[in-house]
């Protein structure tokens, strides 16, 4: 399982059009690519999944107006998490924190993800929202550093990043099984 998770980095207390926008474009990405979506730190009051998509789906034109977010909580492929405060859930594998900048110590490939990933390893890609992205904490706590643009250091919007993520790592995995085909 890979996880594609948007850290709210806003404002933790209110709601903003932002927010809803990321989730809406982060949706179709995530459907297409195969990958799971997660929020984190969203003020969205202890609503499920499901109930959250559905809202956000009145509320949004992006990805034929909340479609596929609607079905990634349907295959239970949308998740609602809190700041963590000492982790997050094992169940979403290796933390990953993205960024243009990785420590080299826990730096990683986009090819190394999708390699272990075929091989049943799942992964929490955290992207961070907002103008500072993912708060420092984050980059402690995180088992490893991607940069998307493999070693580059180059700086993605955060929706270029959104749709970059995915789509890499899962045409390197669909790269690797024809490969092992032949």
């Amino acid at each position: 399982m890979i996880t594609l998770a948007l850290y709210n980095s806003y404002d933790p207390k209110k709601l903003h059009d932002a927010h809803l926008r990321a989730i809406a474009r982060a949706a179709p990405i995530c459907y297409a690519f195969e990958f799971h979506l997660a929020i984190v730190g969203f003020p969205f009051d202890n609503k499920k999944a499901v109930e959250l998509a559905e809202e956000i789906a009145r509320n949004t034109t992006i990805g034929e107006s909340g479609k596929y977010l609607i079905e990634l909580s349907k295959k239970d492929k949308f998740h609602v998490l809190e700041f963590p405060k000492k982790g997050f859930p094992p169940q979403f594998g290796h933390l990953v924190a993205t960024t243009r900048k990785p420590d080299d110590k826990k730096a990683i490939k986009s090819m190394e993800i999708a390699k272990r990933a075929l091989k049943g390893e799942s992964f929490l890609l955290l992207v961070g929202l907002g103008r500072h992205g993912l708060p420092k904490e984050i980059f402690k706590l995180s088992e490893y550093h991607l940069d998307i643009t493999d070693g580059r250091g180059i700086s993605l919007e955060t929706c270029t990043a959104i749709g970059s993520i995915p789509a890499k790592i899962r045409t390197q995995m669909e790269a690797l099984k024809w490969m092992r085909k032949w």
